[in-house]
């Protein structure tokens, strides 16, 4: 069977216009749209002008002929025409109109542009003027269609003598706004193409940030992409390069103890995150299975650049909980260790038994008694003090364990008789970060004294009323003061190799009890850990 296109997932090569396309066409009628209406206000703008200022000059004509003697006294002269009619077409040249008409009170005309028209009766309204009103009016004449303004003339005395009308026809109108037409034509085509050209410029940077994608597959790719980030229990961080957090997954907010609307457009800084955990997002460089830690959680995080284009977009960092596995590989330590004792016991009795057994053969059998009883005395001892101190037999094994895995090492664990302590006491706490506090302390302290001369590690833990005290002390070289606030970071090792995670984890377990830590560094090292009663676990 053929391989189906994995395009086809968002549907890109089925048939439909992209967003880009969309938008383009979209911002195309718009700004066309933009530019015809404004045209077209552009242009009934122009006609209303040109009409009104048509209007504005027709009447000024009008009335200044009105108003002059010459007019006046060629209407009352017994040959108005002979007179008149030069003094019209003069004016006429002069102002640029089509036509001045003088005609009489009733109508007659005594000028035309038309010679053979004089004498005949004007073709238009008169009543207003004739009544002492000038207007303007809009009348198809001998000329055709025209704008014109019609005055009344008076004499000296203020009698009605005759009438003046002037007026431009319409062709000449239309062509004056022709003009105009053609300018305001060329500026909204230019503004057309250059919205167009803007348009496209802005359409195909879309198509570049939305790889041609419709709107339906853009829609259907957010929503696969939201669930998928919301279904993957590993946690997912997208860190811009300035710092600010852009995408918190939830499970990143539940490993991190925030809220991922409150995260998301926050720096790195503000959210309360371990330093060493805001070191690693903000450094901007490639991290591989770096282990991390919060007051609940052992992280394992990943950190990867991302670039574009010769640009820094950030950083993505994946966060995976090792709490889990942190714990079982304690525990599988421990396992581990407990066994390492017993095949060391083994080979020692072994050893014991041959010497038992050669002291009965020599004929020595009381030396062979005392020898065997000796050596079950001592573990004996221990045991006992052990399981009469520590009612707690996760506690007690654990301290069985450690005293026989470092006795092969050849240092002494023991506990000091004020140890007293039930499980009545430690049931609020995990069992687990008993183990993680008292084990590590151990562990560290007696990694302090292998060099040491009779290398000892007193261990206390014992019921207060406060709740529950926990102090292992050593004999080792002790701490610089200055190093005593570091020891419970991340990576902070005596032997300076950075793989330090013992203290570090036993500095959670307590912060998660709401416990405190002190530690003493002169004359060897003394950790002292009290954990209130009725802590329980801060989650």
């Amino acid at each position: 069977m053929p391989t189906a296109d994995p395009r086809n997932w968002f549907g890109r090569v089925r048939p439909g216009w992209s967003l880009a396309r969309q938008l383009f066409v979209l911002q195309v009628v718009v700004v066309a749209v933009v530019v015809l209406a404004g045209a077209g206000l552009a242009w009934y703008d122009a006609q209303r002008r040109t009409e009104e200022a048509a209007g504005d000059q027709v009447v000024a004509v009008a009335r200044t002929l009105a108003a002059l003697p010459d007019v006046r006294q060629g209407m009352v002269a017994p040959n108005p025409p002979a007179t008149l009619q030069p003094l019209a077409e003069r004016v006429r040249a002069d102002t640029g109109v089509d036509f001045i008409t003088m005609m009489s009170p009733q109508g007659i005309r005594y000028t035309h542009p038309d010679p053979s028209r004089i004498g005949q009766r004007f073709l238009g309204h008169i009543e207003p003027a004739v009544a002492g009103t000038a207007f303007t009016e809009t009348y198809t004449g001998t000329l055709g269609p025209s704008l014109r303004a019609v005055v009344p003339v008076y004499d000296d005395a203020g009698r009605l003598v005759g009438l003046v009308s002037v007026g431009i026809t319409m062709p000449v109108l239309t062509a004056e706004l022709r003009l105009a037409v053609v300018g305001l034509a060329i500026v909204a085509g230019a503004a057309l193409l250059l919205g167009g050209l803007l348009t496209y410029l802005v359409s195909a940077r879309i198509r570049r940030h939305t790889h041609g994608l419709r709107p339906a597959e853009l829609s259907r790719m957010y929503e696969y992409h939201d669930a998928i980030l919301h279904a993957v229990r590993e946690g997912l961080l997208l860190v811009a390069p300035s710092g600010t957090v852009t995408l918190c997954n939830d499970g990143a907010a539940v490993l991190l103890s925030l809220d991922p609307a409150d995260a998301e457009g926050r720096h790195v800084c503000e959210l309360g995150l371990p330093p060493s955990l805001v070191d690693t997002l903000g450094a901007g460089r490639a991290v591989r299975d770096e282990v991390h830690l919060t007051d609940e959680h052992v992280l394992l995080v990943n950190v990867s650049p991302i670039r574009s284009g010769g640009r820094d977009l950030g950083v993505v960092a994946t966060l995976r909980d090792h709490t889990e596995l942190q714990a079982l590989s304690r525990e599988l330590d421990s396992m581990r260790g407990f066994a390492e004792s017993l095949r060391s016991q083994a080979h020692e009795s072994a050893n014991r038994l041959h010497t038992v057994v050669s002291l009965i053969e020599l004929g020595r059998p009381d030396e062979a008694v005392a020898f065997a009883t000796a050596e079950l005395q001592l573990a004996q001892r221990l045991t006992d003090r052990v399981v009469g101190a520590v009612g707690e037999p996760v506690v007690a094994a654990l301290l069985l364990g450690k005293s026989a895995e470092a006795g092969e090492r050849g240092v002494e664990v023991v506990l000091t008789e004020d140890s007293e302590i039930d499980d009545v006491a430690v049931q609020h706490l995990d069992s687990r970060d008993l183990v993680t506090i008292l084990g590590n302390l151990i562990d560290n302290a007696v990694e302090a004294t292998l060099d040491r001369p009779h290398p000892r590690v007193e261990v206390t833990i014992r019921s207060t009323a406060d709740g529950v005290l926990i102090q292992v002390a050593d004999n080792g070289p002790g701490l610089d003061p200055r190093a005593a606030e570091q020891v419970f970071q991340r990576g902070w090792s005596t032997k300076s190799d950075g793989r330090g995670l013992g203290l570090a984890l036993v500095g959670q377990s307590v912060r998660r009890h709401r416990g405190t830590i002190e530690v003493r560094g002169e004359g060897g090292a003394v950790f002292t850990v009290r954990l209130p009663a009725g802590s329980g676990v801060v989650r």
